[in-house]
């Protein structure tokens, strides 16, 4: 099996020395020829561009900097497109665009190849280690015959559903942490400004219930199950730890605007009358004004939990 791999940057790099590692013919190419050097070095072949990698491998990868940069790659006049053949499996490991990667799809099948959206996560360590999760959305059958070279990148490929499903679940990733991370930065200074040392608060917060347990863990017992009912913390009980922090922050002149917003979720969710349901009750006020409903089965959560420990 002869694989091509096109963006050798940071994360590119990694993942593909890890696959000539595997024994993997490799034809590399990148802006910049130099990035090459080393896989070229190891007997990877220099693709002249994607089209040729396309048309002389049967497994591409691209890790690129963004959609602009995957749709030239793929559909540029001597792109991966122009020299697609039936069977050919390209799979974007970039953080991209759904709709971009649905149009992928949708051009490579037309000529019998299988395109797949499959974003990583892990930074360059975790491609350089290997330790990578690859989210992986398309043919799952065709998936099934490739997964033995996704495991050659990283060592938690997942298959998540039709294509444009992994990049919905990275954006979720993603943004997850950043918000997360802004809300950080707002407690953080709060908890400075009012005089605590920022490595000895560190150490005390890391302690409690939210620095104890896996961060998406924690939707587990409430949201993803739709049950608030008895609470573990009744929200009437977190109303009121929210309103004496943000009148801390008022009281130190310390602007916490995510914070703000969240007491804004509470009022409301008291005003519903729900103060006495769990304190994770004010995250079915999103779920409402964006239509959805999430309720899933108890047991098939528990199972992946248990998966997870296995």
């Amino acid at each position: 099996m002869r694989i091509g791999f096109i963006g050798l940057g940071t994360m590119g790099a990694f993942m593909a020395a890890n696959l000539q590692k595997s024994q993997y013919r490799l034809m590399v190419l990148d802006a910049r020829r130099d990035a090459a050097a080393r896989h070229l070095e190891n007997g990877a072949e220099w693709g002249a561009s994607p089209r040729e990698i396309a048309e002389r491998c049967d497994v591409v990868f691209t890790s690129l900097p963004g959609p602009a940069e995957v749709e030239a790659v793929v559909f540029g006049p001597d792109g991966l497109l122009a020299g697609a053949r039936p069977g050919l499996a390209y799979f974007d490991l970039s953080t991209n665009s759904r709709t971009l990667m649905q149009r992928v799809h949708a051009a490579l099948a037309e000529k019998g190849a299988h395109g797949f959206d499959a974003p990583v996560s892990g930074g360059p360590k975790g491609a350089e280690t290997g330790k990578l999760a690859i989210w992986v959305g398309g043919d799952r059958a065709v998936y099934d015959q490739h997964k033995k070279v996704l495991d050659a990148i990283g060592d938690q490929a997942a298959y998540i559903g039709p294509i444009g499903s992994a990049t919905v679940a990275k954006l979720v990733h993603n943004m997850a942490g950043y918000a997360i991370q802004t809300a950080m930065a707002e407690v953080f200074s709060m908890g400075v400004k009012a005089g605590m040392e920022p490595l000895a608060l560190w150490q005390a917060v890391r302690q409690g219930a939210l620095g104890r347990r896996r961060t998406f863990d924690r939707l587990v017992d409430q949201f993803l199950v739709d049950r608030y009912d008895p609470p573990a913390f009744a929200l009437k009980l977190a109303h009121k730890d929210v309103t004496l922090a943000t009148s801390l922050g008022r009281e130190l002149g310390v602007p916490m605007r995510f914070c703000q917003l969240t007491l804004e979720e509470m009022n409301e969710a008291m005003a519903r009358g729900w103060g006495h349901l769990d304190s994770r009750i004010p995250m079915k006020l999103q779920t409402e004004r964006a239509g959805v409903t999430i309720a899933a089965d108890p047991a098939a959560v528990q199972a992946v939990l248990d998966a997870d420990k296995g």
